[in-house]
């Protein structure tokens, strides 16, 4: 007698009944499936929620301080500097009397200084101008010039003309890139002015350095300095 295969569907709970497990890998053994104790996912979203909170105490500790310090005017720093002060403390060391230009309160320096020309080889006197546009020109006075040092304060910009103020005839120079420069040789030293300003604003304050090179003695005279007094010449003796 031949044993008949059961083919009736399988009792539930049964081992028969249940689903198939996933299929093992290549290495004969099931995928392990990563759990998470309870406890551990307590504890991570624990520290979740501590950071958070740490955040919005934080936030609202320093949201008053920030609201209390309005932000900044636009109109920034302005330095208050004296140029002709300044000029004067560096004619001594200059041998001769830097410009001081008189702009009003068009122009405003932003820093005044003798440069010793450490780095250049040229000493020189330089003062920052901003414009009315809120532009930049930089002054520079020396009497050491040379074609080197000329090239680099104006960027190697060409001659593209001259421009007269202050009555003088100031050579123009344009790199064509917005940057251009005024150069004047007068009573033995050069000055350049240089900058992203306007023909005009060069122009007004160009005039005004003109004014301040003709109350300035030429250089190579003898400069005087602040404080300085003659000192009495001995009186023969008997």
């Amino acid at each position: 007698m031949s044993e008949l295969q059961d083919t009736s569907p399988a009792a539930p709970g049964s081992p028969a009944g249940r689903t198939p497990a996933a299929a093992p890998d290549a290495s004969g053994q099931p995928p392990v499936k990563p759990v998470i104790a309870a406890a551990a996912a307590k504890r991570a979203n624990a520290s979740v929620m501590g950071m958070i909170i740490a955040l919005v105490v934080s936030i609202a500790a320093f949201l008053p301080i920030v609201l209390m310090n309005p932000a900044p005017k636009t109109d920034g720093y302005r330095p208050n500097i004296n140029v002709s002060a300044v000029a004067q403390n560096a004619a001594g060391v200059a041998g001769f009397t830097p410009v001081a230009a008189d702009t009003g309160d068009t122009f405003r320096a932003n820093y005044a200084r003798w440069e010793s020309g450490a780095g250049s080889g040229v000493p020189a006197w330089e003062v920052g101008y901003l414009t009315p546009k809120d532009s930049f020109i930089g002054l520079v006075q020396t009497r050491q010039a040379n074609p080197t040092w000329l090239l680099q304060q104006t960027k190697s910009a060409p001659v593209t003309g001259t421009r007269n103020a202050g009555g003088r005839d100031w050579e123009l120079r344009d790199t064509g890139k917005g940057e251009k420069s005024m150069v004047l040789a007068e009573r033995g030293t050069t000055v350049i002015l240089s900058g992203s300003a306007t023909l005009d604003e060069f122009s007004s304050l160009a005039a005004a350095v003109a004014k301040s090179l003709e109350s300035n003695p030429p250089a190579g005279e003898p400069v005087a300095t602040p404080g300085a007094t003659d000192s009495p010449s001995a009186s023969p003796s008997p």
